[in-house]
């Protein structure tokens, strides 16, 4: 009886001190990785990288992590005036293969979302245009709120708000267009024409992972949140 309580005591010391070790290591990759995400994109500030699963070194083992989520801040899709800054992009990565001694990594799928404030698709949009929320439409989708002031030749200063949809196109780019342009009554056919060169326009989220594409929009009191899915997307290579 005495020899098995010295076998269970070093089992409990031996499994302690593997789930320490397991600990350790997940904390040190996590880190790594959020260092890696950081410089690789450009990042103003360390993102959150989670790693999950238990245990970790197991997964290490087999070169395949089971799901990784990350969160990251004040991210800047684009350059120039195009550029759009979003505020906050949340993702989940599924079936993580990793390679190269560990300095390459494809998920077998993701899923994620940005959220990018009316405030900084004002900054995005054509001079002169603000972008609000536009609350609900019919069928209780929600749609963005879009003023414009223009100097129109013979006609003076026209200033307009409309209430715009805003949908995804191609996989990478979101769009804002109008419904339509109200009050034009006496006005030159022209005008409306000026008005949606301004508030008609669209915008790519450049720099995204090789694999990811958007899917869907939706817009809230706080911003606009775009919806993305992907597979075999390549985080690093």
């Amino acid at each position: 009886m005495r020899a098995l309580r010295i076998l269970l005591i070093i089992v409990v010391i031996l499994g302690g001190l593997f789930v320490a070790a397991d600990r350790i290591a997940l904390h040190f990759a996590e880190s790594e990785a959020a260092d890696k995400a950081q410089q690789t994109q450009g990042l103003s500030e360390k993102p959150d990288v989670s790693i999950e699963g238990f245990p970790f070194l197991t997964q290490v083992a087999s070169k395949k992590l089971d799901d990784v989520k990350v969160t990251a801040n004040g991210i800047t899709a684009g350059t120039g005036a195009a550029a759009l800054r979003i505020e906050r992009f949340t993702a989940e990565l599924h079936g993580v293969r990793l390679g190269d001694g560990f300095a390459s990594a494809v998920a077998d799928t993701a899923d994620g979302s940005a959220l990018v404030t009316y405030a900084d698709l004002t900054k995005a949009a054509p001079q002169g245009v603000t972008v609000t929320y536009g609350g609900a439409g019919t069928g209780g989708a929600g749609k963005v709120k879009l003023t414009a002031s223009l100097d129109v030749p013979g006609v003076g200063t026209v200033k307009r708000s409309v209430v715009s949809q805003i949908t995804v196109k191609g996989g990478d780019t979101i769009s804002l267009k109008a419904d339509s342009i109200p009050d034009l009554d006496g006005l030159p056919a022209s005008v409306e024409t000026l008005i949606r060169e301004q508030i008609d326009f669209s915008r790519e989220l450049l720099g995204l992972p090789e694999g990811i594409k958007l899917k869907s929009v939706d817009t809230g009191p706080d911003g606009i949140t775009v919806a993305a899915t992907g597979t075999n997307v390549v985080l690093s290579d």
